[in-house]
């Protein structure tokens, strides 16, 4: 096979894939089954309903080590709007290097991330993650419920422990504390700290129950993710429709699980589990309450969305499967982490949470997940000698080359070879006419005796396809890339070329290389589709990230020069035999 048929299975499989992943999304993602729990008769009768507070165990799970039901599911009028309420007076405006939130307490109440515009305009907004506008409601919430006594929720119950309304984390300081309290009628107080670092997304919310009662308190935490639909651009070629929006969350016996928001409408979730993490997670961005230090504790999970009127709002939460118990004049602590930023592999690492690198939605098969870390591994390297992600793409592009030259000089060598005999093969050609079958025989022994490999070209470039497709996820997903810039015109290497310039390159690349490429054996029609290749697949280039058509261009360039070098050497024409 010659180079000139590797195009065409290359835009083949580009298409077919790119198809596959739009049919993919689409599908109902398959149901996960409940482990060790049964939900509630208050699901089933108002299942799909966000519940504004979860409700209390019942009476007979009190008792410490039992499993007490999973909240209830609320559809009582104005429940889910009244999480979107305006801010309480009590809130606390918080700033760090990275991060301006608002807090009342219970909850996370907005969240903006101040070093990532919405857009490359230089005045642009930071990206807002959680807003308590009702259109783009999204809040991370935790709170306690407790069978025998009282206890706060993330609606009321917390006020702030300081007379500030606003903190800022200043110069040289590394560390800032946001304290809130809840004192209960009996004795029992919860003294809660937002923890913020510098440089840091993850937010450590501790919890101090301290008993000053004459009876023992005991309660279950519970800290979730609400938010309305998000507004994602749709369409073939943008990024956002590809790279998962909705629910993902982890446990010890489940593994890493997922749930686009489109798949809510297949039923709720309730299952339990242990050593968990729950997650929302969009293009570049994401949510997600972690356990602090080493995990081991059961958890019960819900998923759900309710089905009142207007745009739905989809949750999940996790709950502490066996209540804390407090003796009298005793205290006990609960903490949790809070992420709340980019997706960014470094910090998300450190973390060290058991599958939380798998919010880097590389894909959803583990090999090509495994390739896609490796490749932005090596990128990430590259970029730390270069100082840009643009060279480091083409410098992973040489990295290839390298790995594939013994293939890639065996292949031109044997193209070369095939263009030294067309002479021979024209002569066949017109010895056989019309006879296809002999003259495919002829030209088969002919290879076979000149040891020339007409399927050399494929391997080469099959092998480099997975390497394509794992970098096309890269680009995707990678936040670090996102608004990276290259030189000149190219100043985002996640969006297209904005000059279609690399397209254009990348035509007049294929073009040399057919030219130079042998179409042995092909007759006129196949010719003239071979002949339109060039401009079809640039077409469909104009589409794809820049970085993906830098890299394909490099990849073609130097493949090029490498080809011109072969036939210089090896393709001096054999007269055909008289």
């Amino acid at each position: 096979m010659n180079q000139t048929r590797t195009f065409l299975i290359l835009a083949w499989l580009m298409v077919a894939v790119l198809l596959w992943m739009e049919w993919n999304k689409e599908q109902a993602a398959p149901p996960v089954e409940a482990v060790g729990t049964t939900v509630p008769a208050q699901t089933a009768q108002g299942a799909g309903a966000v519940p504004s507070t979860p409700s209390t165990p019942a009476a007979d799970t009190t008792t410490a080590g039992a499993v007490p039901a999973a909240p209830a599911v609320s559809q009582a009028p104005g429940a889910v709007e009244s999480t979107a309420a305006p801010a309480p007076a009590s809130a606390i405006e918080v700033e760090t290097d990275v991060l301006r939130l608002l807090v009342d307490g219970g909850s996370v109440l907005r969240a903006e991330l101040l070093q990532y515009p919405q857009s490359r305009d230089e005045d642009s907004p930071p990206v807002v993650l959680f807003d308590s506008q009702p259109a783009r409601f999204y809040a991370a919430q935790s709170g306690w419920v407790s069978a025998g006594g009282a206890a706060p929720n993330h609606q009321q119950g917390f006020v702030p422990d300081t007379a500030e309304r606003s903190l800022a984390l200043a110069p040289g300081q590394d560390e800032l504390v946001v304290p809130f309290v809840w004192r209960g009628p009996d004795g029992v107080s919860i003294h809660r700290s937002y923890v913020l670092r510098r440089g840091h997304y993850a937010i450590t919310v501790r919890d101090e129950i301290r008993n000053t009662g004459a009876q023992p308190w005991q309660g279950f935490a519970y800290r979730q993710l609400l938010r309305g639909t998000p507004d994602v651009k749709r369409g073939m070629t943008n990024p956002e429709s590809f790279s998962l929006t909705g629910a993902t969350w982890y446990g010890d016996e489940q593994g890493y699980l997922r749930r686009w928001f489109s798949d809510y409408e297949d039923g709720a979730v309730n299952a339990s589990d242990s050593n968990t993490w729950i997650a929302f997670v969009q293009h570049h961005f994401f949510s997600a309450w972690l356990p602090d230090g080493p995990g081991g504790a059961r958890n019960q999970i819900l998923l759900d969305t309710d089905a009142g009127s207007g745009a739905p709002r989809y949750l999940i939460r996790e709950m502490a499967a066996t209540p804390m118990v407090v003796a009298p004049g005793q205290q006990a602590d609960s903490a949790a982490r809070l992420w709340v930023g980019p997706k960014l592999v470094g910090q998300i690492q450190a973390q060290q949470v058991p599958g939380l690198d798998r919010v880097v939605d590389y894909s959803r098969f583990s090999i090509m997940a495994w390739l896609g870390e490796g490749l932005f591994w090596v990128l990430a390297k590259l970029h730390g000698i270069f100082g840009n992600w643009g060279w480091a793409i083409v410098g992973l592009v040489v990295l290839v080359k390298i790995l594939l030259f013994p293939l890639a000089t065996a292949q031109y060598k044997s193209m070369a070879k095939m263009r030294r005999f067309q002479p021979r093969v024209q002569q066949l050609k017109e010895r056989y006419g019309d006879d296809k079958q002999k003259f495919q025989v002829a030209m088969m022994e002919l290879y076979k005796k000149e040891k020339i490999n007409p399927v050399g070209g494929c391997l080469p470039v099959l092998l480099q396809m997975p390497i394509f497709f794992a970098l096309y996820w890269v680009l995707l997903e990678s936040v670090e890339l996102r608004h990276a810039p290259w030189i000149g015109w190219i100043q985002d290497l996640t969006a297209r070329d904005p000059w279609f310039i690399l397209p254009l390159i990348n035509i007049a690349v294929m073009w040399a290389t057919q030219k130079l490429s042998p179409m042995t054996g092909m007759d006129p029609m196949q010719q003239r589709m071979m002949q339109m290749m060039p401009i079809v697949f640039g077409v469909m280039m104009v589409f794809f990230p820049a970085g993906l058509v830098l890299y394909w261009v490099t990849n073609g360039g130097l493949g090029l020069l490498q080809q011109w070098y072969m036939l210089k050497k090896y393709a001096d024409p054999v007269p055909a035999k008289a």
